[in-house]
């Protein structure tokens, strides 16, 4: 063989080594933020599920506020439906903008609810209100640091299969578009209003 198809072959294999080894980073970032969204998934199904018995629990006390209730319950099931279409859809774009959309009206209704509930002194005093509302705070929390979690993970993803020139071969391997960041309208807004404290 001559001095040639040597150089050529070496600089084939490194390629190719190169190639697989871009691949690879782009595969195990994209499962990463993928698990990510399952930790967001888990978090937000359990504050779906928390917020039926809150409300349950405050309809005794709050005849008079039935709209403000029944506002909070079609926010939950249209952040539960969001929900469902993202882990469906394989977390693409538009499921994810829905579910930011759908995350930040249930926290505006749930922040109504609040600000409604602090005049009742006997609903404040309930102890499974109580308990409902550690849980809640402690949910929204978690919810918080997964999302976070998720959206550093996107971050990495994208910036990777941005870069120059992993951007040429991802899009060979069918990496053509960025992961969107889970994103709520008003992230500060979500975080606090939901946390209903009674004490």
């Amino acid at each position: 063989m001559s001095t040639t198809t040597l150089v050529i072959l070496a600089t084939l294999a490194v390629l190719l080594v190169w190639g697989v080894a871009i691949y690879n980073q782009l595969v195990t970032l994209l499962n990463r933020y993928k698990n990510a969204f399952a930790q967001i998934e888990v978090q937000l199904k359990r504050r779906h599920d928390l917020i039926p018995n809150l409300v349950e629990t405050a309809k005794g006390y709050l005849t008079h506020e039935r709209e403000t209730l029944e506002a909070v319950i079609s926010a939950r099931n249209e952040a539960a439906s969001a929900l469902k279409a993202v882990t469906e859809s394989g977390i693409d774009a538009t499921a994810i903008r829905n579910l930011g959309g759908a995350e930040t009206a249930l926290g505006s209704a749930m922040g109504k609810l609040n600000v409604v509930m602090e005049a009742y002194p006997d609903l404040k005093a309930s102890a499974n209100m109580q308990q409902l509302s550690e849980e809640l705070t402690s949910t929204e929390n978690r919810v918080a640091f997964a999302r976070q979690g998720f959206n550093d993970a996107v971050m990495g993803y994208n910036t990777y299969r941005q870069s120059f020139p992993n951007v040429v071969i991802a899009g060979w391997f069918g990496h053509r578009e960025d992961a969107s960041l889970l994103e709520f309208a008003d992230s500060e807004q979500i975080q606090a209003a939901p946390s209903v404290s009674f004490s």
